[in-house]
């Protein structure tokens, strides 16, 4: 498979705010309440503001799915408070070659954030869900003997008593790593 435009596809993205407005239909109670609800921690607003370098985030999502209206409000959330860091949406059902160049095991879960550079090069990428939370679904979903509103019921209790402390540390760590590696590069 060749390798999508990244800039192309940055460049065709929605705004956050667009996004919100705009293209959020299904679940739009859902998606504004959460994003009204999102409170950055001190301690990831101290590591979002030391970011080095330019980062723009990809977010592949759609607004009928459950895991993105908790996370993605999140990550733009984290955009906002570091000067560091930029964010576009693009719609999965819009975007296939995109969403097919980064399947995750075989599949077009989303969200997905891709972490892109100065150049629009793929520098990491973060989603569909915490790793915590994509275990405990895999691991349900292969036993087989829940219905899948049980587990999803789950899930969503799990975001709530988590308040988005793993997504923001694991979106963190992986632009960290990213710039880390940039650094070794240069040096």
């Amino acid at each position: 498979m060749t390798e999508p435009d990244h800039r192309a596809y940055w460049e065709k993205g929605f705004t956050w705010a667009d996004y919100l407005a705009d293209e959020v239909v299904a679940h739009r109670g859902l998606w504004e309440g959460i994003t009204k609800g999102v409170r950055i921690p001190t301690w990831a607003r101290e590591r979002a503001q030391a970011l080095e370098g330019t980062w723009r985030l990809l977010v592949i999502s759609e607004d009928w799915c459950g895991d993105a209206s908790n996370t993605v409000p999140l990550i733009a959330g984290l955009v906002g408070v570091s000067p560091r860091l930029e964010m576009r949406v693009v719609k999965r059902d819009e975007n296939l070659g995109l969403m097919d160049a980064h399947l995750t095991a075989g599949a077009r879960s989303i969200p997905l954030a891709i972490l892109l550079d100065e150049d629009f090069r793929p520098r990491g990428r973060w989603g569909p869900r915490p790793l915590e939370l994509q275990s405990f679904v895999l691991r349900e979903k292969a036993e087989g003997t829940r219905p899948a509103q049980e587990i999803y019921r789950d899930v969503r209790t799990w975001y709530a008593r988590d308040r988005g402390e793993t997504t923001l540390r694991e979106v963190l760590e992986m632009i960290e790593a990213a710039s880390r590696e940039g650094v070794e590069r240069a040096g």
